[in-house]
């Protein structure tokens, strides 16, 4: 494009104060970092707007992008500082300059296929903006480019083209964080983003290469026809993690934890982590392990191990995740902030998070964008995220970017947390070394998350029984082209006379017999080395029996004091008046004087726990305050005048040496929330982690934690874990969305004695089975269905008395008064139910049936139900009953225990909603009806007649 046309489409579309608006705020930036850097014409300019009424040095961008409309470049009348042509090309000059940081990436060398035209992009040739073959030979000065402060045209361009447009894609001039974005150009326009590598790196690069490709293929051969999701195409993450950990090694991290799916991970078992082949052989063989009841497929398995580094021993652990590819991302970053907590590692410098994705994974799947929103939130990060997406190019049978996502590049969500982003050409290990190094380096220095997207193919199909050239014939004649990575750098060195011909084949051999022997490949830390901070689990017996006894109960004096702290305030510190009414409850509440409710009960459990040296971590959206404005952990002032200040934790001051206290208001995420504490909870079990959904049936988004690790992770792979779920429960009229937490499905995922499932009806006994939950050598998820309206509920209170001698009673008997030999029926339910059948039965003076209140749904209480049972030696009738439709709720799965224990001619007989779609009526007048219907149900003479209480009239 000419000089003329070029100038004249400025004027018409005012390209430099609209679409290229960035590159005048890059000027903008220079000149506030060094005004010297910025050529003489726009320093003047710049100079003036400082002089402007109530500017600052540090004057706003739109401003400057607003005046700049009077420039000459705008079509006006031209000033002196502009008119001389050198001086109008040296804009241009700059402009080229931000126009490759910007889209350097759209020409760059990423494609080791080399499929694809590169897309033409007008702003990154010199014509464009009216620069000619004759100026390539001008001088110009480089503004912020990091290089000789001027340089020909020629030179500039080179520099930019062979940063920028060669094996390396560097995508970071969206950071607003203006030191950030000159870090990174300091690092990659100083070398020309090419490393600088010995021979020796080089042969130790190649000797990586070389193992990962042996092992696919000696496993490809050995174990013909077994899915094994091979890493070929991708080899070069190998040596990538390697010096990922080398590197991060000597920049003082002493542990890291990896999160990734099954595509490469038997390769970085062995490869990277230390696995000896002689165990994964085995595992191949069919051998497996007797102590896990379910066991796992191999390419979802965990592992760790210490390695040596430069800076000393690494402890590196792989954790163990299921086939739904990102979910393991907020476990890991869970794990590692716990890791964290225990070194006191407030910045993330010694614990690193490392996540491996697939592309299409990477961009389609929404715990990753979950999971970023955490990292920089006060109580889930974790000092910046290393992401790695191994960028086969496809999605399972998907090759076009069309079908596999809407943005550009894979990576694309990774911006809305401003990371930056290195895309890297997998064929070009050197440049991914480099990338590497840049990642690492800018996660130590910014503590943020730092994505490198290494673009690579799939050798293979999706497995190694799948053919891919049935959907990808185009794509698989280029795979099937490709000689391969190691093949490719080896010629390179053998050409470069960095090694002789016969070292790859040398080098193959060598790696082979390293393999049969079936020892370690990985160099191990001394083996004296002992982890800091390492958690001990052999103190939970794995023998261990969910109701051995153990004392929960604290003595009145302690529970006043605590009670005294949890209501001491700051001075002068203005509380909400509603806040202030329940404090002064509260009050009374440690004083005796009134019976506890459930806020003063869980706060109390919590605080004899944290006195305990037990810390506690309790998340959720809107946990602090709490849902249902009964918690009260976190107090507000009223009168702060900055939104950091004001608030108050009264449990971070129960005693002078207490645990750690964290309640923390989440993201409006479930899915990575409870991923996140799940991964916590399984890297400190000293800890009593909780998670509280809004609503119960709120889990529903973190269904897959729910299933693939909290219920089934101790059958599949031998982890403990001790989280605890709080899902406020019952129906109160809220509609479909806000009355059930689902206890069946919880109950469906019941056996092997996985989980806990209660249904506590009283503040005493949540205080209980809250340090119960601690106190035993026993680790295994909790689920507690909460209450929602019995939180304010007179009846449902405890006096202070029950705390100080009591314990958590699976099954509660019949609390009022009754002739036992009189009794001819059993109602047996959970949860809130039982105050409205109690009161009901007191309306309609019935003497001879016991209502008892089964607390532990699983594992199932049998001796204590036995005993309730034979307590009512005449009853000949049990009556089951539950708010939720038949089809829900724990009918279904507990009618075979409570038959279990029918004396014989005892009938059993149920109370409930008729089965139902949805959880629960929409309609408050249906639901009182319904609910109403219930109740008289429970009290039917005739406990053989079937009950369906608000049945659906048109239900088949």
């Amino acid at each position: 494009m000419g000089e003329r046309s070029y100038l004249e489409s400025m004027q018409d579309s005012s390209r430099l104060f609209g679409a290229n608006a960035g590159f005048i705020e890059g000027l903008y930036e220079d000149y506030l970092l060094d005004p010297s850097r910025v050529p003489e014409a726009w320093r003047g300019y710049f100079d003036g707007l400082q002089l402007t009424p109530g500017a600052t040095h540090e004057l706003a961008h739109s401003p400057v992008q607003r005046s700049f409309a009077a420039l000459p470049l705008a079509g006006n009348k031209p000033a002196v500082s502009l008119e001389a042509d050198h001086a109008r090309k040296q804009v241009f000059v700059l402009q080229l300059i931000n126009a490759h940081r910007f889209l350097g990436i759209r020409r760059a060398n990423l494609d080791p296929l080399a499929r694809h035209v590169k897309p033409e992009v007008p702003e990154l040739d010199p014509a464009f903006y009216g620069l000619s073959e004759a100026d390539l030979d001008l001088t110009f000065e480089t503004g912020s480019l990091v290089s000789a402060q001027r340089m020909t045209l020629r030179e500039i361009v080179g520099l930019l083209r062979q940063t920028y447009c060669s094996s390396i894609g560097a995508e970071y001039m969206y950071i607003s964080d203006m030191t950030q974005k000159r870090w990174i150009q300091q690092r990659i326009e100083s070398v020309r983003g090419q490393r600088a590598s010995t021979q020796e790196q080089r042969r130790e690069l190649l000797w990586q290469l070389t193992a990962a490709e042996t092992l696919e293929r000696y496993l490809h051969t050995k174990y013909v026809g077994q899915k094994r999701f091979s890493l070929e195409g991708g080899e070069t993450v190998i040596p990538l993690l390697n010096h990922l950990l080398q590197h991060a090694g000597a920049a003082g991290v002493k542990e890291s934890v990896i999160g990734m799916a099954h595509r490469g991970r038997l390769n970085v078992l062995v490869n990277i982590i230390g696995k000896q082949p002689s165990m994964l052989f085995a595992e191949f063989e069919g051998i497996h392990n007797d102590h896990l009841t379910s066991g796992d497929v191999k390419y979802h398995q965990g592992f760790s191990s210490d390695i040596a580094t430069p800076g000393g021993p690494m402890h590196v652990t792989l954790a163990f995740n299921p086939s739904h590819l990102e979910i393991v991302d907020p476990v890991v970053e869970g794990s590692v902030r716990a890791r964290q907590h225990r070194r006191a590692d407030h910045a993330g410098d010694q614990v690193l998070p490392i996540l491996l994705h697939g592309d299409s994974a990477f961009a389609g799947q929404g715990v990753v964008m979950e999971t970023l929103s955490l990292s920089q939130t006060r109580g889930y990060r974790t000092g910046g995220t290393v992401h790695v997406v191994i960028n086969n190019q496809i999605g399972f049978t998907t090759s076009d970017a069309r079908d596999t996502r809407s943005s550009t590049y894979c990576t694309d969500i990774a911006k809305m947390v401003e990371a930056p982003i290195f895309h890297v050409n997998g064929d070009d290990p050197e440049a991914v070394l480099l990338v590497t190094e840049l990642a690492l380096e800018f996660r130590m220095a910014f503590h943020k998350d730092v994505v490198i997207d290494m673009v690579c193919f799939r050798k293979l199909g999706h497995n190694e029984q799948d053919e891919p050239l049935v959907t990808q014939p185009f794509m698989y004649r280029y795979i099937n082209q490709h000689p391969g990575t190691r093949a490719r750098y080896a010629q390179t060195l053998v050409e470069q006379g960095v090694i002789a011909a016969t070292d790859p084949d040398t080098m193959i051999a060598d790696y082979r017999k390293l393999l049969e022997s079936g020892g370690k490949l990985v160099k191990a830390a001394d083996s004296d080395f002992r982890v800091e901070h390492a958690v001990s689990w052999r103190k939970f017996r794995l023998d261990a029996r969910w109701d051995e006894p153990v004392i929960t109960a604290v003595p009145a004096e302690k529970l006043r004091h605590y009670a005294e702290r949890l209501v001491n305030i700051p001075p002068r510190f203005k509380l909400h008046s509603r806040v202030e009414k329940i404090l002064a409850d509260r009050s009374a509440m440690g004083r005796g004087e009134l019976s506890l409710d459930w806020g003063m009960a869980e706060n109390l459990a919590y605080a004899s726990l944290l006195d305990d040296g037990y810390p506690v971590r309790l998340s959720g959206q809107d946990c602090g305050r709490g849902t249902f404005f009964h918690r009260h952990a976190i107090l507000h002032d009223q009168n702060r005048t900055e939104w950091k200040l004001g608030a108050h934790i009264p449990l971070q001051h129960i005693a002078p040496k207490q645990a750690d206290f964290a309640v923390i208001d989440s993201i409006l995420s479930e899915e990575a929330v409870l991923g996140f504490e799940y991964g916590y909870a399984t890297a400190d079990p000293d800890s009593l982690v909780l998670w509280e959904a809004q609503f119960g049936d709120f889990a529903n988004g973190a269904q897959v934690v729910i299933d693939q690790f909290i219920a089934s992770g101790e059958a599949k792979w031998g982890r403990l874990c001790g989280l605890t779920l709080l899902l406020p429960h019952g129906y109160e009229g809220q509609g479909a969305e806000h009355s059930s937490g689902r206890i069946e499905r919880y109950l469906q995922l019941c056996a092997e004695y996985n989980i806990q499932v209660v249904v506590p009806s009283s503040p005493a006994q949540m205080f209980h089975l809250l340090r119960r939950q601690m106190l035993r050598p026993y680790r295994k998820p909790l689920i507690v269905f909460t209450p929602k309206s019995l939180l304010r509920n007179k009846d449902a209170a405890s006096p202070l008395s029950e705390l100080a001698e009591g314990r958590f009673q699976p099954v509660i008997g019949e609390r009022e008064t009754l002739d036992a030999t009189k009794v001819k029926r059993i109602i047996a339910c959970s949860g809130k139910v039982y105050y409205e059948l109690l009161n009901a039965r007191r309306v309609k003076e019935i003497a001879d049936m016991a209502i008892i209140r089964i607390e532990q749904l699983y594992p199932f209480p049998h001796e204590d139900f036995s005993a309730q049972i034979a307590a009512y030696p005449n009853a000949t009738e049990l009556m089951w009953c539950q708010e939720e439709p038949g089809n829900q709720g724990a009918w279904h799965r507990i009618q075979h225990y409570l038959a279990r224990h029918l004396r014989s001619g005892m009938q059993l007989g149920y109370a409930l909603r008729a089965s139902a779609a949805a959880p629960a009526a929409g309609y408050l007048a249906l639901h009182n009806e319904q609910q109403k219907a219930v109740i008289e149900a429970a009290f039917r003479d005739d406990i053989t007649k079937r009950n369906n209480p608000g049945a659906n009239r048109h239900a088949s």
